[in-house]
């Protein structure tokens, strides 16, 4: 009986690490990435955003702080150089596909549009969007690029970039596959 005891819990030991061992490389080929993100010459924002693939789309998750209460435009921009202090240098909207800037999900829109952020009384905005069209691989891959937070409210509409204001933050969207942040 002992013996048979022993073995069952060796058993079940070698099949609950196995069940572990497979869900952590199935986490692990899931496309994801990430961005920390610096605040633009004289503003305090901070934070982290990380990105997931999902089927047809990129889940975006995070949180910004130190911004001013209210909506803030969100949008990925074609490059991943953040040297100028207002981060101009991170170019226009990503837009491979030559749309009209406007609201995410809308017929038209660049790929980089993302809408708005809000941000509550303390400065802080808990980052929870899904953006369809977009990959963390491939033509329209946003890894390489980067997400630029602005200073006030995008109205989805203004060409060419929805007149939201400067650009108080931005972060370089690097792949977690093969960085570790």
């Amino acid at each position: 009986m002992k013996r048979f005891t022993s073995s069952l819990l060796s058993g079940i030991s070698t099949l609950f690490f196995a069940s572990l061992l497979t869900v952590s490389l199935h986490a692990a080929d899931k496309p994801s990435a990430f961005a920390e993100l610096k605040a633009a010459k004289g503003q305090n924002v901070s934070g982290r955003l990380e990105f997931t693939e999902t089927p047809g789309a990129v889940h975006i998750t995070g949180e910004v702080k130190h911004l001013s209460p209210g909506q803030h435009g969100i949008h990925v921009h074609q490059k991943a150089d953040l040297s100028a202090p207002d981060l101009a240098s991170a170019g226009g909207h990503f837009n491979p596909t030559k749309e009209q800037h406007g609201a995410p999900g809308a017929e038209h829109h660049h790929l980089g549009d993302f809408g708005n952020i809000t941000a509550d009384q303390n400065g802080t905005a808990n980052v929870d969007l899904s953006i369809s069209g977009l990959s963390l691989s491939g033509p329209n891959s946003i890894v390489g690029h980067s997400i630029i937070i602005h200073g006030g409210t995008d109205d989805l509409k203004s060409q060419p970039a929805g007149n939201s204001g400067p650009r108080v933050a931005g972060g370089v969207i690097e792949s977690a596959n093969s960085v570790s942040p």
